[in-house]
């Protein structure tokens, strides 16, 4: 609530770190995607907004991956004719909007996207490609169930159970990044966790290495986020870094697999 404030008010973007950066570092990347989905929205009312982009490639560049989670957010909240204002036009990254998107929806709107397992038959006016639309909301709203679930191994895994084979591998992947990055439990949990996951175990780790890469990049790393990543991915967080940039390097072109797809694949077969 207090990032969202800083993106709503108008505060210039070189002076936004100043207001954030005393938050303490377990809840500092939270501010930051809370202050993106304000400068989305505050984007989302001008013709020409930029500081969404101006955030992202400049102060905020290394939270980049929660402000786009951050604008996904802000999506849920605005005109869906106003996506293609708001949408990073980061190829790669920009699915990270639609994982954001999947979060709130599954937060706020429990019912219907996750007790029910509705899902829109496709997202409007989403500039990317519409079926793997489908994929990286399915990666947020699996972030979405470990708080809908209070962090509750057995409760997410019957969760995850009641939706289709099909969207399994993203949910389990999206549970652990939220798993690692929130943190909040104790290292036999997770190992409990890690169990549920069955044949879905090398989705949990790849998720759980973005979460440490996350947590990385920024500073941010606490005592959890070293026990949840040994746990899940067996390596420190460092080395989950590391192994993060390693598997996103020399991409392919989008094609009929997008990169970001082909970069979460080659960590998982990792992890396999």
């Amino acid at each position: 609530m207090a990032g969202l404030r800083v993106g709503l008010v108008g505060v210039p973007v070189a002076d936004i770190p100043s207001h954030l950066e005393p938050i303490e570092p377990t809840f500092r990347g939270f501010a930051y995607e809370g202050c993106a989905m304000g400068l989305a929205v505050a984007d989302s009312l001008s013709l020409r907004g930029r500081r969404i982009h101006d955030f992202v490639s400049g102060v905020g560049v290394n939270h980049v991956f929660m402000a786009y989670i951050g604008v996904g957010w802000g999506m849920a909240r605005i005109p869906r004719i106003r996506w293609r204002a708001v949408v990073p036009k980061d190829t790669l990254l920009n699915w990270l909007v639609l994982d954001g998107f999947g979060f709130h929806q599954a937060f706020f709107k429990t019912v219907p996207w996750v007790r029910e397992k509705w899902r829109p038959a496709r997202y409007r006016f989403w500039p990317g490609d519409p079926v793997y639309a489908h994929n990286a909301v399915d990666q947020g709203i699996g972030r979405a169930l470990w708080f809908v679930n209070n962090a509750d191994p057995h409760a997410v895994a019957a969760c995850i159970n009641g939706y289709q084979v099909s969207r399994h591998n993203d949910l389990w992947s999206g549970t652990g990044l939220a798993s690692v990055y929130a943190g909040g439990v104790d290292a036999g949990t997770l190992t409990t966790l890690g169990e549920l996951a069955g044949r879905y175990r090398p989705a949990l780790a790849q998720g759980a290495a973005f979460a440490a890469k996350t947590r990385y990049m920024t500073g941010l790393v606490v005592p959890h986020t070293e026990l949840a990543t040994k746990t899940h991915c067996e390596m420190s967080v460092q080395d989950a870094s590391a192994l993060v940039d390693e598997t996103g390097s020399d991409l392919p072109p989008d094609g009929r697999v997008p990169a970001y797809e082909v970069w979460r694949q080659r960590l998982q077969q990792h992890f396999q």
